[in-house]
């Protein structure tokens, strides 16, 4: 599902699917129906019709844009689609809008980002404000923005608080075609997609976990963008303050990185540079160790390669194995590229700041079973566990 949602079969067929993941196309379409009563095709079918639905709700695109933007061939297809699932032509679904409550693409194209439960915006905003990387990144009041690649063109995208209930992303792109695409990836910034109610129904049970739990209930682990570029960021960050791993950051995006003219009102100069472009790389005079050096030139080739898998196909483990295995990149990296990645579980247990926020809570610490390991028993949501930790020791 995770490989579908990224787009997978926009353009490919169940059988490139299921070769993908080690199965028949035959095995694959049985697991869909079983477990979601539709098959990968129909799944996909259904995501794009959605995502074309609220384009038709909330922007002024022409149809054969919004065709095009989500994920669809042709206008046709989308018409097609537009019938089967709702029963209605793009135009008249259109005409159905809420005209008096729509947001107008008007100086870059605005999208609501709609989330269940609480989220603590602020708090997010602080994460990314301290670690945002110069040229790429910005925060600025409520809105966090950066410059993206896209189908190898660059773009900017901007969140912001929208209503109790989303965000608003606008969307500044050279063209539209993998919008949805865009979309979701954005979301992943946020954690929006993420459920809260099983975690938390876990979590506030601990007696570290629920005072800080009680008192900042909306906190979501901070996501990513792109995990190539804080994979990178993590290294160079390695037993060194952030305020420094920021600065250095910089003279490697400003050294190496792809100049986008006319951003600087936003703050933003310059695109990240590439996995292909690091591998290679001359990354003498920025202010890293050797070591560090070579380790970021080799997580570069290890993604070049397809060796690290950076798009959700593989589980917690390999993921971690495949980046623990590259020299000088160790199990606090491995886990913190996880933990932003998205991988509910992932655990940096050396993390600074989660010795800290353990040990001032070691009053409120139970051993029982897990001994020493009280993550163990946060197990499957490690990862909202560490931020909670990581809140606390802020």
């Amino acid at each position: 599902m995770q490989l579908i949602t990224d787009g997978a079969l926009d353009g490919r067929t169940e059988d490139h699917l299921a070769g993908r993941l080690g199965v028949s196309s035959r095995h694959l379409r049985r697991l869909f129906t079983a477990q979601l009563g539709v098959t990968p095709d129909e799944l996909a079918r259904s995501r794009r019709s959605h995502f074309a639905r609220r384009l038709l709700d909330d922007t002024d695109l022409p149809i054969a844009d919004i065709a095009f933007a989500s994920g669809f061939g042709s206008v046709r297809q989308l018409n097609r689609a537009c019938h089967d699932v709702f029963r209605a032509t793009p135009g008249e679904l259109r005409a159905r809008r809420r005209v008096t409550d729509r947001l107008v693409a008007d100086g870059g194209l605005a999208l609501r980002l709609p989330y269940r439960g609480p989220l603590d915006w602020e708090a997010l905003l602080g994460y990314f404000r301290a670690r945002a990387i110069p040229g790429v990144e910005q925060v600025e009041g409520d809105t966090y923005r950066r410059t993206v690649v896209v189908a190898g063109d660059p773009g900017v995208l901007e969140l912001m608080p929208g209503g109790p209930e989303h965000l608003v992303l606008r969307a500044h792109l050279p063209h539209w075609e993998d919008l949805i695409h865009l979309v979701h990836r954005a979301r992943r910034i946020a954690s929006l997609d993420f459920d809260l109610d099983e975690p938390l129904g876990l979590l506030t049970d601990d007696p570290i976990l629920a005072p800080l739990i009680g008192t900042r209930p909306g906190l979501r682990v901070p996501g990513t963008w792109d995990p190539f570029e804080t994979g990178v960021r993590a290294i160079i960050g390695q037993q060194v303050s952030i305020a420094g791993a920021t600065t250095i950051t910089g003279r490697l995006v400003e050294r190496l990185g792809t100049p986008v003219p006319g951003l600087g009102p936003m703050g933003l100069t310059h695109t990240f540079p590439s996995p292909e472009t690091l591998a290679g790389a001359d990354l003498t005079g920025l202010g890293l160790t050797h070591a560090r050096e070579d380790g970021i030139a080799a997580f570069a080739q290890a993604v070049s390669a397809g060796v690290v898998r950076l798009d959700r196909s593989v589980g917690l483990d390999e993921l971690v194995s495949s980046i623990s295995a590259i020299a000088g990149l160790g199990p606090w990296t491995a886990h913190y590229v996880a933990l932003r990645l998205g991988e509910p579980d992932a655990f940096p247990a050396t993390d600074l700041g989660v010795r800290r926020a353990l040990e001032a809570s070691a009053g409120r610490a139970t051993r029982g079973r897990f001994g020493d390991r009280p993550d163990e028993r946060w197990r499957p949501w490690r990862a909202l566990a560490t931020t909670y930790l990581w809140a606390a020791s802020s």
